[in-house]
This record gives structure tokens, sequence and C-alpha cells, in this order.
């Protein structure tokens, strides 16, 4: 069983929140695949129970980059259903649209018919995880959150 956690990121911190969200999901004994869109096949998709995506704010929504990978592995689409999504942003300022960009992920997650995670309610209980900057220590741990409960429904469902 695993959970691919893909990240598009130019300076660095969604990286670093992706690794946090990976360290999570390796927390409920399900091995993490973390990867940057540069990295990921579609057979990463496809042999993953859940996905975790993010990216930094782009004009309100998410990276080409990440965009484009949701556009080209399209034909995959039905091998993901009932599968556990997830996303994460990050972003330039306390007003840039995290929580937009992190619901045009979920829009490309549910149209592969994933089963959508948000945050725990021990985190912030809202859409997915996103941080100003670099994740400080209260990001991360809600990073580490959202990748466990993504783990954890994965083995509950299959």
């Amino acid at each position: 069983m695993q959970v691919l956690v893909l990240y598009y990121s130019k300076g660095g911190n969604t990286k670093k929140l992706a690794e946090e969200v990976a360290k999570g999901v390796e927390s409920a004994k399900v091995k993490a695949i973390l990867k940057s869109t540069g990295e990921v096949t579609k057979e990463d998709f496809i042999d993953s129970d859940g996905i975790i995506a993010g990216s930094p704010v782009y004009f309100g929504v998410m990276a080409w980059e990440l965009k484009k990978i949701f556009d080209e592995f399209v034909g995959t689409r039905r091998k993901m259903e009932n599968k556990v999504g997830a996303a994460f942003a990050t972003g330039g300022h306390h007003t840039g649209g995290k929580e937009t960009t992190i619901m045009s992920i979920l829009q490309c997650l549910l149209i592969y018919g994933m089963i959508i995670a948000g945050d725990p309610m021990s985190a912030s209980g809202h859409y997915g995880v996103a941080c100003l900057g670099s994740p400080d220590e209260s990001a991360a741990n809600d990073a580490f959150k959202l990748g466990a409960r993504v783990a954890e429904l994965c083995v509950k469902l299959r």
C-alpha cells in the first residue's frame, strides 16, 4: 500500500510541506512516494491508494506544472476512482489564495473520481494544509496529520 505525495515547488516551501505530509503517511505504516511534478509517472498514480497533491499559489489556483500532470494523466481517471485524495498549498501573502489553490486541486481529484479528505479536526479541520512561506511548526504538524489521515483512510478503504 502506498500514498503518492505529489508537489510542484519553485522556491522550496511546497517541497518542505510535502516532506511533512510524507512523514505523516509513513507514521501510519503506509509507504509514502514523494515525487515532484517532474518525476511523477502514470504508474505512480495507478499504483497508489491515495494522492496528496500540493502547489504554491499561482493567481489563486495551482501552478500549471501540477495542472499539466492532471491533464496529461487523464487517461488514468477510471483507475483512480474511489482512491483517497487531498491537497495542500503554500503562498507568499497572508491573503494570497491558498484555499482557492487547494480547491483547484480538489476539483481535479474529484474529476478523477477520488474520495476527498480534508484536514483532520485535530489540525485545522478545513480543506487541506496551507502555510505562508516556509512551513512553521504549526503548519508542519498539520501537514503530518493530513498525511496520517489520508494513509489511515486508505487502510480502512482497502
